[in-house]
């Protein structure tokens, strides 16, 4: 009975969410949210010294429930605060989502990571927690953009990483990404 209340939460919560991502993203684009940065900016300005924080709560929630890609929360962070302070956010709420999925990973193991997950997926990434060489996939994973970061801390969750090693690679290793993620902005912005 509980798995199923899990997954029945789980899929309301995912609705959800996804219906105001949508909503928000109409909203976004009617109101120019996404093609200027000043409105981007002044938008969340709205928001005055809690803006910062309403961000790091999406990214610790868009970590947790991975519905859209962290890549492009990122951008939003950089164009939103800069290059600097963007970062920063970025950092801080990608981090404390991470930790947070490790957490629930460890505690509700496999039928938690099944519910968010496609089978698929998640059978490739387990194979390297029996070969040992899942420590090595998730640094590399962490450090690199592109990868299914997101997941690898669900799967990290369920492998014999010691809390310790999960921190340091997730704090040393987010911010080679995030920098990435602000070059590229700045590129962009450069382009324009």
């Amino acid at each position: 009975m509980e798995q199923k209340q899990i997954k029945f939460i789980s899929r309301i919560i995912t609705i959800i969410i996804t219906l105001l991502l949508v909503l928000f993203i109409i909203y976004g684009f009617r109101e120019g949210l996404f093609t200027s940065n000043e409105r981007l900016v002044e938008y969340i300005s709205h928001y005055g010294v809690v803006g910062p924080f309403v961000f790091m709560l999406l990214q610790i929630v868009q970590v947790i429930f991975p519905i859209i890609p962290g890549g492009a929360s990122c951008l939003v962070g950089v164009l939103a605060f800069g290059p600097i302070w963007g970062f920063i956010y970025n950092y801080i709420g990608l981090c404390l989502g991470s930790m947070a999925v490790f957490y629930l990973s460890r505690k509700y193991g496999m039928r938690l990571i099944r519910k968010l997950f496609s089978k698929e997926t998640v059978d490739k990434y387990l194979g390297y927690i029996k070969t040992n060489k899942f420590n090595l996939i998730f640094t590399i994973g962490i450090f690199f953009p592109g990868a299914p970061d997101d997941l690898l801390c669900y799967i990290a969750g369920v492998s014999k990483m010691k809390w310790y090693q999960f921190i340091w690679i997730i704090l040393l290793g987010k911010p080679l990404t995030l920098v990435f993620y602000s070059l590229f902005i700045d590129v962009l912005g450069g382009l324009q």
